[in-house]
């Protein structure tokens, strides 16, 4: 089976972070910018969180309305579970799936390298058994 790093590989390795002192509002800008559900929260560099949408939602859910200062720390997922480049897809899918979570952060060191989303795992999966079918019918047909 496939691993973290050929879904980095295919989608590349751009990491857009921000800081836990960052409000919420600029870091849902950024996500809105970026396009990305998820947002590494970094401080002096090291991994400390993630902020999703869906902490957004749940909080929100949960409390009403939120001001537009309030800081990222506030909401964020603090210590995300994380990968390492090697992590196989299964093993991602059962982290996702028992943790609920969307995002996986993946590290080298004490580096972010990278993220790995659901989608990205569920896309990869899709083009490896498309490969895999295609391969078994030329197989089949001799060619």
């Amino acid at each position: 089976m496939a691993c973290a790093v050929e879904v980095l590989r295919r989608k590349g390795r751009q990491v857009y972070s921000t800081s836990p002192d960052s409000t919420v509002l600029e870091a849902l800008r950024l996500m809105a910018e970026k396009n990305v559900g998820a947002l590494v929260v970094l401080s002096e560099g090291n991994l400390v969180g993630i902020f999703s949408e869906r902490d957004y939602a749940r909080k929100v859910a949960r409390h009403g309305d939120l001001p537009h200062d309030t800081p990222v720390r506030e909401i964020m997922t603090p210590a995300p579970i994380a990968i390492s480049p090697d992590t196989e897809l299964d093993e991602c899918m059962r982290l996702m799936t028992d943790h609920q979570v969307r995002h996986l952060p993946v590290l080298e060191g004490n580096n972010v390298s990278g993220v790995v989303s659901i989608g990205d795992v569920v896309k990869l999966i899709i083009e490896t058994q498309k490969d895999l079918v295609a391969h078994l019918e030329r197989y089949i047909v001799g060619r």
